[in-house]
């Protein structure tokens, strides 16, 4: 059943486009943040599939590894993503990491959408090579 598109009031689409653009962010304007000194990147995916590649500088910080807050910082925006734009674990990373005084924004799309701009990408668990990937495979 298709949803019925109907007028909005202006007022409340004002405030959630306002609310949505303080808290998500997208790969390009990421990737060209992501050297600032008071961004951290945070990769909640999987170690494995972190280790096959993930955003240059990310730390690695998987569900089961949350209540470490390994890697978080008080004193950065924690940028957090996943897998893709249909994947809610970097939502529910972020809801964990607020609830402990952390500010955080998801990057919107995930690891898919990073690929899809082709932008640079690290491997391995604590590596510095940075090559590129053949395109998502996920």
């Amino acid at each position: 059943m298709a949803a019925e598109l109907k007028k909005n009031d202006p007022e409340k689409a004002r405030q959630y486009f306002a609310n949505r653009m303080a808290f998500t962010t997208g790969p390009i304007e990421l990737d060209r943040n992501r050297n600032r000194p008071d961004i951290a990147i945070i990769d909640v995916r999987a170690a494995e599939d972190y280790a096959e590649g993930h955003i240059p500088g990310a730390v690695n910080l998987p569900e089961e590894k949350w209540p470490t807050l390994q890697g978080l910082r008080k004193d950065a925006l924690n940028v957090v993503y996943c897998y893709s734009h249909v994947c809610h674990l970097a939502a529910a990373a972020a809801v964990e990491f607020a609830g402990k005084g952390f500010s955080v924004m998801e990057m919107e799309g995930g690891w898919k959408a990073w690929h899809e701009y082709d932008l640079e990408v690290e491997k391995g668990s604590g590596s510095i090579s940075r090559e590129r990937q053949p395109a998502y495979s996920k």
